[in-house]
């Protein structure tokens, strides 16, 4: 292990184990590595540490990492693992620390019994036997359950198991994502097959939808062991049926018809089984060209459906033009099994520099409805406000975190937190409430269905049998001249003008210079504690909203709340709370109260967003999201907007995270200095006052992006024209072209 590593299980600085190595003679010499990068022997720094008195301040999910890693790679302990965690679910948190407590003999073979409750819910799961070496990972996983949930621990061993197997390119689709895909089904919709599950994620999103009948296949047994937990967990009620082995060529429920499909396939899958597959009777709509592999996934999806039954598929936007694959395209719009596309934001879901797309499916019916249209919604931009194709507000979603690169297809799933963390920052409900809006006006009647130019149409499929066959949202919603109202547009104009003056003098108010003077000759130095030892002391109690998906309530559908959720994205864009059920846990929601210090979990690297702020009367009463820190400091000890601006600053967020791309704050990391009450209110209020100045730099750029797209929408379409003034038409000295 590094001394990066040191530094996060004993809750101190890199420095300070500097110093520790260079004061204490008995402090673990370095057991391989460099020089300039030594690394240390676990057990040899776990037993000094705790010689000397160091607990680990480490997280749950950490401490099981660490332990897993103690093992080395080959141990195959991951895997053994599951169904632990699994039954471990159904214990109470004070029976999981009794059977921690337990001696390594008794913890082992109790472990082996709690184990073997479930032997045959996860596929290729052989009888458990643990041996002494492992009692510490189980003790880790008991406490990782007990602690962070039996989701996340699933999620930790699965981590492990896809890095020791070299699994790269298996990202795990978004929570947010994977509701979306499911609400797009019919509420009757109660047999759900994904044929490439991943992690589960769509399965369990069916699951709260009443589905009570799930089939899932993944070509990696680990992902397999992954979505069979996963439901376990999230769906007990149901019926769940989880098989190992390749979908395309190894189809393990040929006989399987199902009311629906969900899945997100491995995208530019060159070895998909082109050639040996040539005459499966799968392809109905046309044999799919061997660099698209994910139309072989259409067609498996649809010819496992009941007639009329629906399929939702996550797809790249390159399957909407490529000329490959137009004569398949052609087909499937035809028939009239494609029904709807649906464009995604960039950064919505890995790869995260594309915007992917939804494509749903209907089986055709024999003798059932000619279907006559296809539906297309551009989700790609922020929700409309007024004048038809024009944006509004920036986007506000984490910073691209980079994608893998190497031509391997990409598989859903997950082999590192990136994808859900960043999707996390994403307005899902606000996308889901405009989607959800244009399917249920299209189904319910689509031969009077009113379009909503540069939003969503309905387009004739005569329209779309063209050379090219191109179904990209894009080309068929954007507005034309003929759905803008001129005057309604220069209306519009005029108010972005208005509104954008005011915010331009606030701005001007809020940066205005207040005095700012220089420290002296050199900076200030001061002694700081950290924010666990302030906790220890009374100053503060450190809340944290629990992972979701765990043990949140049972039953279908998202649960309903009568009050706000604040989501990371409202601290990163200093917004009032916008989130909804979706956001959080309905067991571990915690209540904001004015005066809470709110500290973002997770973070783009190099992200210049707030990672912090001080709720205010609007954000008291809401109910804390996924993602996020609750510091609640004893006002009579600390002042709220000296602990928030302290806590943000960048140097203080680098020493308290994991990871690079994005980084994990661990809040018992973060330093504050010790300063008098008096004197803490001054840098308070001066924090305060550089919040009020990003706040109002964010509202006045959203202003100029939304006032410049709506100028340049009313010019290009015709319906405005340019103000008189010394270039104008006639003026001396003008030019026409």
């Amino acid at each position: 292990m590094t001394a990066a590593e040191i530094s996060r299980i004993a809750g101190v600085t890199r420095a300070t184990v500097s110093n520790w190595r260079r004061r204490h003679d008995d402090f673990p010499a370095p057991s391989a590595g460099t020089e300039s990068s030594p690394l240390y022997d676990l057990p040899a720094v776990q037993a000094w540490l705790r010689g000397r008195g160091h607990t680990s301040t480490a997280s749950p999910t950490e401490e099981l990492r660490t332990a897993l890693r103690l093992l080395g790679p080959g141990s195959g302990v991951a895997a053994r693992l599951f169904p632990l965690a699994a039954a471990a679910s159904r214990r109470t948190p004070e029976a999981l620390a009794e059977l921690a407590a337990a001696p390594d003999d008794q913890l082992i073979a109790r472990a082996e019994k709690t184990a073997g409750e479930l032997p045959a819910a996860v596929p290729e799961a052989e009888p458990v036997r643990y041996g002494p070496d492992d009692a510490d990972a189980v003790r880790a996983l008991l406490g990782c359950v007990r602690e962070a949930g039996p989701q996340a621990a699933v999620d930790v061993l699965a981590e492990r198991e896809l890095d020791e197997g070299a699994a790269s390119g298996v990202y795990q689709t978004p929570e947010g994502l994977a509701v979306l895909m499911a609400r797009l089904l019919p509420a009757e919709a109660s047999r759900v097959l994904d044929p490439a599950c991943g992690s589960g994620t769509l399965l369990a999103a069916a699951a709260r939808r009443d589905a009570r009948k799930l089939f899932g296949q993944d070509s990696l047994p680990v992902q397999g062991r992954r979505t069979a937990v996963r439901l376990l967990l999230a769906a007990p009620e149901a019926e769940t049926t989880i098989r190992v082995g390749d979908s395309l060529r190894d189809d393990a429920f040929p006989d399987v018809t199902v009311d629906a499909v969900l899945c997100n396939p491995p995208f530019a899958d060159r070895d998909w089984g082109h050639d040996e597959l040539a005459y499966d009777p799968r392809w109905a709509y046309g044999l799919p060209p061997r660099l698209e592999s994910e139309l072989a996934w259409v067609q498996h999806a649809l010819a496992h459906l009941e007639p009329g039954g629906h399929a939702v598929m996550l797809l790249p936007p390159a399957l909407a033009f490529r000329s490959s694959g137009r004569r398949v395209r052609a087909e499937l719009i035809r028939a009239g099994a494609l029904r709807a596309v649906i464009s995604l934001p960039a950064r919505a879901a890995y790869p995260l520099h594309i915007g992917l797309q939804i494509w749903v499916f209907q089986r055709p019916e024999p003798g059932g409805t000619d279907r006559t249209t296809v539906l297309f919604v551009d989700g790609e931009g922020e929700q409309r406000d007024g004048a038809p194709g024009t944006a509004s507000a920036t986007d506000t979603a984490t910073a691209d975190a980079g994608t893998r690169g190497g031509s391997r297809p990409r598989r859903s799933g997950l082999s590192s937190s990136a994808a859900s963390s960043s999707a996390a920052s994403f307005d899902w409900a606000g996308l889901t409430d405009r989607v959800l809006g244009q399917w249920a006006a299209f189904t319910t009647a689509p031969d009077t269905y009113a379009d909503e130019p540069g939003v969503a149409r309905a387009v004739p499929l005569v329209d779309l049998l063209d050379d090219v066959v191109d179904v990209t949202p894009a080309r068929h919603v954007r507005a034309t001249a003929a759905d803008i109202d001129p005057a309604a547009l220069a209306r519009r104009v005029d108010d972005l003008y208005e509104q954008l003056t005011e915010q331009v003098t606030a701005l001007a108010a809020s940066s205005a210079s207040g005095g700012w003077q220089p420290s002296g000759a050199s900076a200030r130095e001061w002694r700081t504690a950290t924010v666990s030892d302030l906790a220890r002391g009374g100053a503060l109690t450190v809340l944290r909203a629990a992972t979701p998906g765990t043990r949140g309530s049972k039953g279908s559908g998202t649960p309903a709340v009568e009050r706000p959720v604040l989501a990371a994205r409202d601290i990163a864009a200093g917004n009032p709370p916008s989130g909804t059920a979706v956001d959080i846990h309905t067991d571990a929601a915690q209540p904001v109260i004015a005066g809470d210090v709110l500290v973002r979990a997770v973070a783009g690297g190099g992200e210049t967003a707030a990672m912090t702020r001080v709720a205010d009367d609007r954000d008291a009463g809401a109910l804390l999201g996924q993602h996020i820190h609750l510091l609640r400091p004893d006002p009579a000890r600390l002042d709220p907007w000296f602990l928030a601006g302290f806590l943000g600053a960048e140097d203080n967020i680098a020493s308290a995270s994991t990871g690079s791309s994005l980084v994990h704050v661990t809040p018992g990391r973060l330093r504050v200095p010790l300063l008098p009450l008096e004197e803490q209110r001054r840098y308070g209020e001066a924090f305060r006052r550089v919040h009020e100045l990003r706040a109002a730099v964010l509202r006045t750029a959203d202003l100029a992006a939304d006032t410049a797209a709506t100028l340049t929408t009313g010019l290009t379409a015709g319906v405005l024209l340019p103000p008189a003034g010394p270039a104008s038409p006639g003026t001396p000295g003008s030019r026409s072209v």
